[in-house]
């Protein structure tokens, strides 16, 4: 008889992964600090996470699929309060109803001059969302299955900063996902879903 995962069970499981590692931190002065939410639910005892697609409006990733979050401000006491800070402006999720699990590696955008702390927690289900219309055009809710499936990801070799660097890019449903939000996705299902071998809600 299959037995469906409960939030409890996939916040115990994400919390025990992400407390007994070394986190890689990226400290560089010429880059502007920034956080993300990755924000992980349960539908049917299966795990998803939400992204979003930004406006045309917004000041950068302008049309691009990403994580909940942005840069840090001077009143934020850290990544954390930063990536709860913004997914209450886009999203409308209050930080009391964000089960934080821990953070994953540090993630440079060279491009636009950040450095990303990605922030996992996880979110009620179903979701009261209440979207900055300014700042977010469309939620795309993702089974978490779709980052591990090795044919749903193509990577490309570019050059940033005088270094040869892999780009990964997942498709789905039409959308495409890249640069640092498909870079927090990869190192996500690496180090907390065990890779191409394991996901968890596959409970049989």
């Amino acid at each position: 008889m299959e037995t469906q995962l409960t939030l409890d069970e996939l916040a115990e499981q994400v919390v025990a992964v992400l407390s007994t590692r070394s986190r890689k931190e990226y400290n560089r002065p010429d880059l502007r600090r920034a956080a993300v939410l990755v924000p992980l639910f349960l539908v049917e005892g299966r795990v998803h996470v939400l992204l979003t697609k930004r406006t045309d409006t917004v000041e950068h990733h302008k049309g691009q699929v990403s994580l909940p979050g942005g840069s840090s401000d001077a009143g934020d006491s850290d990544a954390v309060a930063t990536a709860l800070r913004e997914t209450e402006e886009e999203l409308g999720i209050p930080p009391h109803r964000i089960r934080v699990l821990g953070t994953l590696d540090d993630v440079p955008t060279f491009v636009s001059g950040f450095v990303v702390t990605p922030v996992v927690g996880v979110i009620p289900h179903p979701l009261d969302l209440h979207i900055s219309a300014g700042e977010i055009s469309e939620i795309l809710i993702i089974p978490i299955d779709v980052f591990l499936d090795p044919g749903k990801v193509r990577v490309e070799e570019r050059e940033r900063e005088g270094e040869r660097v892999q780009v990964y890019f997942y498709r789905h449903e039409g959308h495409e996902i890249w640069g640092a939000t498909a870079r927090i996705l990869k190192g996500l299902v690496e180090t907390v879903f065990g890779g191409a071998g394991s996901v968890i809600g596959n409970n049989d």
